[in-house]
Protein backbone atom coordinates (compact mmCIF):
# COMPACT_ATOMS: atom_id res chain seq x y z
CA UNK A 1 0.00 0.00 0.00
CA UNK A 2 1.34 3.77 -1.11
CA UNK A 3 2.66 5.15 2.12
CA UNK A 4 0.94 8.93 2.60
CA UNK A 5 2.51 11.26 4.84
CA UNK A 6 0.28 13.01 7.40
CA UNK A 7 0.55 16.84 8.76
CA UNK A 8 3.08 16.87 11.82
CA UNK A 9 2.11 16.71 15.73
CA UNK A 10 4.08 17.93 18.49
CA UNK A 11 2.60 14.60 20.48
CA UNK A 12 0.84 11.39 19.45
CA UNK A 13 -0.67 8.93 21.51
CA UNK A 14 -0.87 5.74 20.85
CA UNK A 15 -3.97 4.37 21.97
CA UNK A 16 -7.45 5.01 22.75
CA UNK A 17 -7.73 4.11 26.37
CA UNK A 18 -7.96 5.36 29.88
CA UNK A 19 -4.50 6.13 30.13
CA UNK A 20 -4.16 7.28 26.36
CA UNK A 21 -6.93 9.66 26.82
CA UNK A 22 -6.52 10.78 30.11
CA UNK A 23 -2.42 11.65 28.76
CA UNK A 24 -3.72 13.84 25.31
CA UNK A 25 -6.52 15.66 27.24
CA UNK A 26 -4.50 16.68 30.27
CA UNK A 27 -1.18 17.65 27.94
CA UNK A 28 -3.27 19.58 25.65
CA UNK A 29 -5.38 21.41 29.18
CA UNK A 30 -1.42 22.50 30.09
CA UNK A 31 -0.18 23.70 26.83
CA UNK A 32 -2.44 25.59 24.74
CA UNK A 33 -1.86 25.38 21.05
CA UNK A 34 0.10 22.30 21.54
CA UNK A 35 -1.09 19.37 19.00
CA UNK A 36 -2.45 16.01 19.89
CA UNK A 37 -3.06 13.39 17.84
CA UNK A 38 -4.59 9.92 19.14
CA UNK A 39 -4.26 6.90 16.84
CA UNK A 40 -6.59 3.94 17.62
CA UNK A 41 -6.26 1.08 16.42
CA UNK A 42 -9.92 -0.29 16.81
CA UNK A 43 -12.82 1.34 15.25
CA UNK A 44 -13.68 2.93 18.78
CA UNK A 45 -12.32 5.15 21.79
CA UNK A 46 -12.28 3.95 25.50
CA UNK A 47 -13.61 0.38 24.99
CA UNK A 48 -13.01 -0.72 28.38
CA UNK A 49 -14.15 2.06 29.59
CA UNK A 50 -17.84 1.45 28.38
CA UNK A 51 -17.93 -2.69 29.31
CA UNK A 52 -15.55 -2.09 32.90
CA UNK A 53 -17.80 -2.87 35.93
CA UNK A 54 -20.67 -4.37 34.80
CA UNK A 55 -20.96 -1.15 32.64
CA UNK A 56 -20.65 1.19 35.32
CA UNK A 57 -16.75 1.98 34.81
CA UNK A 58 -15.06 1.21 38.81
CA UNK A 59 -13.04 4.79 38.27
CA UNK A 60 -10.85 4.48 41.30
CA UNK A 61 -10.73 3.14 44.56
CA UNK A 62 -11.41 5.47 47.63
CA UNK A 63 -7.79 5.03 48.93
CA UNK A 64 -6.15 8.66 49.20
CA UNK A 65 -2.93 7.97 50.60
CA UNK A 66 -0.51 7.11 47.86
CA UNK A 67 2.01 4.35 50.00
CA UNK A 68 -1.25 2.71 51.21
CA UNK A 69 -2.76 2.78 47.14
CA UNK A 70 0.38 1.28 45.69
CA UNK A 71 -0.08 -1.69 48.23
CA UNK A 72 -3.09 -3.05 46.08
CA UNK A 73 -0.50 -3.83 42.84
CA UNK A 74 0.97 -7.25 42.56
CA UNK A 75 3.46 -5.82 39.37
CA UNK A 76 4.59 -2.22 39.74
CA UNK A 77 3.85 -1.59 43.93
CA UNK A 78 7.24 -0.24 44.96
CA UNK A 79 7.41 2.00 41.22
CA UNK A 80 4.12 3.41 41.52
CA UNK A 81 4.57 5.24 44.92
CA UNK A 82 7.13 7.51 42.59
CA UNK A 83 3.70 8.20 40.38
CA UNK A 84 1.18 8.27 43.03
CA UNK A 85 3.22 10.85 45.26
CA UNK A 86 2.79 13.21 42.15
CA UNK A 87 -0.92 11.72 41.05
CA UNK A 88 -3.29 9.66 43.31
CA UNK A 89 -6.85 9.07 43.53
CA UNK A 90 -8.26 12.39 45.31
CA UNK A 91 -6.35 14.21 42.01
CA UNK A 92 -8.42 12.01 39.60
CA UNK A 93 -11.60 12.52 41.85
CA UNK A 94 -11.32 15.76 41.44
CA UNK A 95 -10.45 16.50 37.73
CA UNK A 96 -13.76 14.19 36.99
CA UNK A 97 -15.88 16.43 39.24
CA UNK A 98 -14.10 19.32 37.96
CA UNK A 99 -15.12 18.72 34.55
CA UNK A 100 -18.64 18.05 35.53
CA UNK A 101 -18.67 14.04 37.07
CA UNK A 102 -19.42 13.57 40.54
CA UNK A 103 -18.52 9.94 41.78
CA UNK A 104 -19.44 7.81 44.96
CA UNK A 105 -17.98 5.57 46.84
CA UNK A 106 -19.47 1.97 47.67
CA UNK A 107 -19.13 -0.27 50.86
CA UNK A 108 -15.96 -1.41 49.68
CA UNK A 109 -14.34 1.31 48.61
CA UNK A 110 -14.98 1.44 44.86
CA UNK A 111 -16.22 4.15 43.14
CA UNK A 112 -18.27 4.88 40.73
CA UNK A 113 -19.83 7.93 38.64
CA UNK A 114 -23.35 8.74 40.86
CA UNK A 115 -25.05 7.77 37.42
CA UNK A 116 -24.33 4.31 37.52
CA UNK A 117 -23.10 4.70 33.35
CA UNK A 118 -19.70 4.34 32.09
CA UNK A 119 -21.02 6.28 29.34
CA UNK A 120 -21.02 9.51 31.81
CA UNK A 121 -17.24 9.21 31.85
CA UNK A 122 -16.53 8.30 28.27
CA UNK A 123 -18.88 11.52 27.67
CA UNK A 124 -16.36 13.46 30.12
CA UNK A 125 -12.93 12.49 28.36
CA UNK A 126 -14.50 13.09 24.79
CA UNK A 127 -16.00 16.50 25.47
CA UNK A 128 -12.87 17.36 26.75
CA UNK A 129 -11.01 16.29 24.18
CA UNK A 130 -12.92 17.85 21.43
CA UNK A 131 -12.45 21.37 23.47
CA UNK A 132 -8.57 20.97 23.53
CA UNK A 133 -8.89 20.33 19.77
CA UNK A 134 -7.51 17.00 20.29
CA UNK A 135 -7.37 14.80 16.41
CA UNK A 136 -8.97 11.07 16.70
CA UNK A 137 -7.90 8.89 14.13
CA UNK A 138 -9.80 5.76 14.45
CA UNK A 139 -8.71 1.69 12.88
CA UNK A 140 -4.84 2.95 12.50
CA UNK A 141 -2.95 0.40 13.99
CA UNK A 142 0.35 1.17 14.55
CA UNK A 143 3.12 -1.19 13.08
CA UNK A 144 6.44 0.81 13.71
CA UNK A 145 7.72 3.64 15.28
CA UNK A 146 11.13 5.45 14.44
CA UNK A 147 13.40 8.20 15.90
CA UNK A 148 15.34 10.63 13.49
CA UNK A 149 16.71 14.44 14.49
CA UNK A 150 14.72 14.46 17.63
CA UNK A 151 11.43 13.76 15.16
CA UNK A 152 9.08 10.50 15.57
CA UNK A 153 7.98 8.63 12.51
CA UNK A 154 4.91 6.85 13.22
CA UNK A 155 3.69 4.03 10.62
CA UNK A 156 0.50 2.58 10.68
CA UNK A 157 -0.77 -0.54 8.80
CA UNK A 158 -2.86 1.82 7.00
CA UNK A 159 -0.04 3.08 5.21
CA UNK A 160 0.22 6.46 7.00
CA UNK A 161 2.88 8.10 8.44
CA UNK A 162 2.62 10.48 10.69
CA UNK A 163 5.25 12.54 12.42
CA UNK A 164 5.57 14.09 16.25
CA UNK A 165 7.98 15.84 18.54
CA UNK A 166 6.86 13.60 21.40
CA UNK A 167 4.80 10.10 21.91
CA UNK A 168 3.36 7.99 24.17
CA UNK A 169 2.55 4.25 24.02
CA UNK A 170 -0.68 3.69 25.79
CA UNK A 171 -1.83 0.63 24.04
CA UNK A 172 -3.06 -1.37 26.59
CA UNK A 173 -2.29 -4.82 27.80
CA UNK A 174 -2.34 -7.88 25.53
CA UNK A 175 -1.67 -11.61 26.38
CA UNK A 176 -0.19 -11.92 23.02
CA UNK A 177 3.52 -11.55 22.74
CA UNK A 178 2.94 -10.33 19.32
CA UNK A 179 1.07 -7.43 20.36
CA UNK A 180 4.62 -5.96 21.78
CA UNK A 181 6.87 -6.63 18.87
CA UNK A 182 6.75 -2.94 17.77
CA UNK A 183 7.72 -2.00 21.20
CA UNK A 184 10.10 -4.69 21.33
CA UNK A 185 12.07 -3.63 17.94
CA UNK A 186 12.52 0.32 19.80
CA UNK A 187 14.68 -1.56 22.38
CA UNK A 188 12.29 -2.09 25.33
CA UNK A 189 12.67 -5.49 27.04
CA UNK A 190 9.09 -6.80 27.39
CA UNK A 191 8.10 -8.86 30.10
CA UNK A 192 6.52 -11.92 29.00
CA UNK A 193 2.64 -10.90 29.23
CA UNK A 194 0.07 -13.57 31.20
CA UNK A 195 -3.10 -13.00 32.37
CA UNK A 196 -4.30 -11.41 35.57
CA UNK A 197 -7.49 -11.04 37.52
CA UNK A 198 -9.53 -14.31 36.57
CA UNK A 199 -11.93 -17.21 38.09
CA UNK A 200 -11.37 -20.77 39.20
CA UNK A 201 -12.61 -24.05 37.82
CA UNK A 202 -13.38 -26.59 39.95
CA UNK A 203 -12.15 -30.09 38.05
CA UNK A 204 -14.42 -32.04 40.14
CA UNK A 205 -17.51 -29.58 40.21
CA UNK A 206 -18.37 -31.28 43.68
CA UNK A 207 -19.98 -27.31 44.55
CA UNK A 208 -21.52 -26.77 41.02
CA UNK A 209 -25.20 -27.51 42.24
CA UNK A 210 -24.29 -24.57 44.88
CA UNK A 211 -24.39 -21.78 42.27
CA UNK A 212 -25.26 -18.55 43.46
CA UNK A 213 -24.38 -19.18 47.27
CA UNK A 214 -21.46 -17.13 48.49
CA UNK A 215 -19.95 -15.88 52.02
CA UNK A 216 -19.23 -12.06 52.35
CA UNK A 217 -15.77 -13.23 54.75
CA UNK A 218 -14.25 -16.04 53.35
CA UNK A 219 -10.15 -16.86 52.94
CA UNK A 220 -8.48 -18.64 49.99
CA UNK A 221 -5.54 -20.18 49.50
CA UNK A 222 -3.01 -22.31 47.51
CA UNK A 223 -1.94 -24.92 49.12
CA UNK A 224 1.41 -25.31 49.36
CA UNK A 225 2.49 -21.29 49.48
CA UNK A 226 1.82 -18.55 51.61
CA UNK A 227 -0.37 -16.99 49.25
CA UNK A 228 -3.90 -15.98 50.10
CA UNK A 229 -6.37 -13.67 50.34
CA UNK A 230 -9.41 -12.50 52.38
CA UNK A 231 -12.98 -11.42 51.23
CA UNK A 232 -16.71 -12.33 50.14
CA UNK A 233 -16.18 -16.36 48.00
CA UNK A 234 -19.16 -17.22 45.37
CA UNK A 235 -19.84 -20.56 44.34
CA UNK A 236 -20.66 -20.65 40.54
CA UNK A 237 -21.45 -23.25 37.97
CA UNK A 238 -17.69 -23.74 37.19
CA UNK A 239 -16.08 -23.20 40.25
CA UNK A 240 -15.12 -20.64 42.73
CA UNK A 241 -15.44 -16.86 42.12
CA UNK A 242 -15.94 -13.57 44.11
CA UNK A 243 -13.20 -10.71 45.21
CA UNK A 244 -10.85 -12.95 47.35
CA UNK A 245 -11.11 -15.35 44.60
CA UNK A 246 -10.19 -12.51 41.95
CA UNK A 247 -7.81 -10.67 43.93
CA UNK A 248 -5.80 -13.99 44.79
CA UNK A 249 -5.46 -14.91 40.75
CA UNK A 250 -3.69 -11.65 40.52
CA UNK A 251 -0.97 -11.56 43.14
CA UNK A 252 -0.69 -15.30 42.64
CA UNK A 253 -0.66 -14.99 38.74
CA UNK A 254 2.98 -15.58 37.99
CA UNK A 255 2.83 -18.83 40.49
CA UNK A 256 -0.66 -20.20 38.77
CA UNK A 257 1.20 -19.28 35.17
CA UNK A 258 4.01 -21.83 35.95
CA UNK A 259 1.88 -24.87 37.59
CA UNK A 260 -1.00 -24.19 34.13
CA UNK A 261 -3.55 -23.13 36.55
CA UNK A 262 -3.81 -26.58 37.99
CA UNK A 263 -3.36 -26.59 42.05
CA UNK A 264 -5.52 -27.15 45.18
CA UNK A 265 -7.20 -24.31 46.43
CA UNK A 266 -8.25 -24.15 50.17
CA UNK A 267 -11.55 -22.96 51.28
CA UNK A 268 -12.05 -21.25 54.79
CA UNK A 269 -16.07 -20.32 54.69
CA UNK A 270 -15.52 -18.32 58.07
CA UNK A 271 -12.30 -16.15 57.08
CA UNK A 272 -9.08 -16.17 58.63
CA UNK A 273 -9.69 -18.71 61.46
CA UNK A 274 -7.29 -19.87 64.22
CA UNK A 275 -7.93 -23.65 63.92
CA UNK A 276 -7.99 -24.00 68.19
CA UNK A 277 -10.31 -21.46 68.47
CA UNK A 278 -13.11 -23.49 65.76
CA UNK A 279 -12.29 -26.64 67.84
CA UNK A 280 -13.28 -24.51 71.21
CA UNK A 281 -16.28 -23.32 69.53
CA UNK A 282 -17.44 -26.62 67.76
CA UNK A 283 -17.07 -28.09 71.25
CA UNK A 284 -18.93 -24.96 72.92
CA UNK A 285 -21.98 -25.97 70.19
CA UNK A 286 -21.79 -29.83 71.30
CA UNK A 287 -22.31 -28.74 75.04
CA UNK A 288 -24.75 -26.37 74.83
CA UNK A 289 -26.70 -27.15 71.67
CA UNK A 290 -26.34 -30.56 72.86
CA UNK A 291 -30.26 -31.89 71.47
CA UNK A 292 -30.12 -29.60 68.51
CA UNK A 293 -30.21 -30.88 65.21
CA UNK A 294 -26.90 -29.92 63.36
CA UNK A 295 -27.82 -30.60 60.11
CA UNK A 296 -30.68 -27.75 59.88
CA UNK A 297 -29.14 -25.28 62.29
CA UNK A 298 -26.12 -23.43 60.17
CA UNK A 299 -23.76 -21.87 62.10
CA UNK A 300 -21.07 -19.31 62.18
CA UNK A 301 -23.59 -17.50 59.55
CA UNK A 302 -23.04 -19.82 56.59
CA UNK A 303 -25.93 -20.54 54.11
CA UNK A 304 -28.10 -23.21 54.73
CA UNK A 305 -27.35 -25.02 51.24
CA UNK A 306 -23.65 -24.62 51.98
CA UNK A 307 -23.75 -25.56 55.40
CA UNK A 308 -25.58 -29.11 54.75
CA UNK A 309 -22.90 -29.98 51.81
CA UNK A 310 -20.16 -29.35 54.21
CA UNK A 311 -22.22 -31.69 57.24
CA UNK A 312 -22.37 -33.81 54.23
CA UNK A 313 -19.31 -33.79 53.24
CA UNK A 314 -18.24 -34.70 57.37
CA UNK A 315 -20.67 -37.56 57.20
CA UNK A 316 -23.23 -36.17 59.34
CA UNK A 317 -26.68 -37.24 58.72
CA UNK A 318 -29.19 -35.20 58.67
CA UNK A 319 -30.90 -36.18 62.22
CA UNK A 320 -27.88 -36.38 64.04
CA UNK A 321 -27.54 -33.89 67.08
CA UNK A 322 -24.42 -31.92 68.22
CA UNK A 323 -24.33 -34.14 71.70
CA UNK A 324 -24.31 -37.64 69.69
CA UNK A 325 -22.00 -36.31 67.05
CA UNK A 326 -19.11 -38.29 67.62
CA UNK A 327 -15.01 -36.57 67.83
CA UNK A 328 -14.27 -38.21 63.86
CA UNK A 329 -16.88 -36.16 62.64
CA UNK A 330 -16.76 -32.77 65.02
CA UNK A 331 -13.00 -32.81 63.31
CA UNK A 332 -13.99 -33.55 59.33
CA UNK A 333 -16.62 -30.92 59.87
CA UNK A 334 -13.78 -28.05 61.26
CA UNK A 335 -11.90 -29.48 58.07
CA UNK A 336 -14.25 -28.37 55.49
CA UNK A 337 -15.05 -25.07 57.31
CA UNK A 338 -11.71 -23.99 57.50
CA UNK A 339 -9.65 -25.79 54.68
CA UNK A 340 -12.25 -27.06 52.56
CA UNK A 341 -10.19 -28.28 49.31
CA UNK A 342 -11.15 -27.60 45.67
CA UNK A 343 -9.17 -29.24 43.00
CA UNK A 344 -8.77 -26.30 40.07
CA UNK A 345 -7.59 -27.06 36.41
CA UNK A 346 -8.24 -24.01 34.30
CA UNK A 347 -9.33 -20.38 34.77
CA UNK A 348 -11.99 -18.52 33.33
CA UNK A 349 -11.77 -14.96 32.48
CA UNK A 350 -14.20 -11.91 31.85
CA UNK A 351 -13.62 -9.90 29.40
CA UNK A 352 -14.73 -6.60 31.73
CA UNK A 353 -11.74 -7.53 34.07
CA UNK A 354 -8.90 -8.37 31.71
CA UNK A 355 -5.96 -7.77 32.75
CA UNK A 356 -2.68 -8.47 31.47
CA UNK A 357 0.30 -9.04 33.99
CA UNK A 358 3.57 -8.44 32.30
CA UNK A 359 4.85 -5.55 29.44
CA UNK A 360 7.00 -2.87 29.04
CA UNK A 361 10.06 -3.50 31.74
CA UNK A 362 9.60 -1.23 34.38
CA UNK A 363 13.60 -0.75 34.66
CA UNK A 364 13.69 1.30 31.67
CA UNK A 365 11.62 4.34 32.74
CA UNK A 366 11.85 7.02 34.66
CA UNK A 367 8.78 6.95 36.80
CA UNK A 368 8.83 10.47 37.66
CA UNK A 369 8.65 11.37 34.32
CA UNK A 370 7.12 7.82 32.46
CA UNK A 371 9.65 8.39 30.04
CA UNK A 372 11.69 5.50 28.16
CA UNK A 373 15.67 5.72 29.55
CA UNK A 374 16.22 4.45 26.23
CA UNK A 375 14.82 7.00 23.96
CA UNK A 376 14.54 10.91 24.76
CA UNK A 377 10.59 11.79 24.52
CA UNK A 378 9.24 8.36 24.45
CA UNK A 379 6.82 7.76 26.97
CA UNK A 380 4.45 4.99 28.42
CA UNK A 381 0.84 4.75 30.21
CA UNK A 382 -1.04 2.41 31.15
CA UNK A 383 -1.39 -1.24 31.29
CA UNK A 384 1.63 -1.33 28.22
CA UNK A 385 3.75 -1.25 31.05
CA UNK A 386 4.48 -4.57 33.61
CA UNK A 387 1.94 -2.74 36.20
CA UNK A 388 -1.25 -4.43 37.51
CA UNK A 389 -3.67 -4.18 40.22
CA UNK A 390 -5.96 -5.91 42.14
CA UNK A 391 -10.04 -5.59 41.10
CA UNK A 392 -11.29 -2.52 42.38
CA UNK A 393 -10.53 0.51 40.66
CA UNK A 394 -6.90 0.02 40.94
CA UNK A 395 -6.08 -0.48 37.24
CA UNK A 396 -7.65 2.33 36.15
CA UNK A 397 -6.03 4.19 38.56
CA UNK A 398 -2.76 3.60 37.60
CA UNK A 399 -3.91 4.26 33.54
CA UNK A 400 -4.96 7.69 35.08
CA UNK A 401 -1.69 8.27 37.11
CA UNK A 402 0.67 7.39 34.85
CA UNK A 403 -0.95 9.08 32.19
CA UNK A 404 -0.94 12.72 33.90
CA UNK A 405 2.86 12.15 34.75
CA UNK A 406 3.53 11.20 31.48
CA UNK A 407 1.75 14.37 30.34
CA UNK A 408 3.34 16.73 32.85
CA UNK A 409 6.15 16.04 31.62
CA UNK A 410 5.96 16.48 28.01
CA UNK A 411 4.10 19.69 29.08
CA UNK A 412 7.09 21.01 31.02
CA UNK A 413 9.60 19.75 27.72
CA UNK A 414 7.47 21.34 25.36
CA UNK A 415 7.59 24.47 27.02
CA UNK A 416 11.12 25.11 27.35
CA UNK A 417 11.36 23.59 23.58
CA UNK A 418 9.03 27.07 22.96
CA UNK A 419 11.23 29.43 25.63
CA UNK A 420 14.45 28.58 23.24
CA UNK A 421 12.70 28.35 19.92
CA UNK A 422 11.75 32.58 20.90
CA UNK A 423 14.91 33.61 22.06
Amino acid sequence: MEKSRSEQFDLIVVGGGAAGFYAAVRAAERSRGLKVLILEKSNKVLAKVKISGGGRCNVTHDCPEPFKLARHYPRGEKSLKTVFKIHDAKNTIEWFEKNGVQLKVEEDGRMFPVTDDSQTIIDCLMRQAMAQKIKIQLGEAVISVSQAQNLFTVTTQSGKIYDSTFLVIATGGNPSPKFYEWIGRLGHTIVPPIPSLFTFNDSEEKFKDLMGVSVPNGEVKIAGTKLSQQGPVLVTHWGLSGPAVIKLSAWAAEYLHQHSYEFTALVSWIGSAVESVVQNQLAEFKLLRGKQKIYTNPQFGIPQRLWSRLCDLAQIEENRIWAELPQKNLNKLMEFLIRCPFKIKGKTTFKEEFVTCGGVDLKEIDLERMESKLIKNLFFAGEVLNIDGETGGFNFQAAWSTGFVASKSITMKYAMEVQNSQR
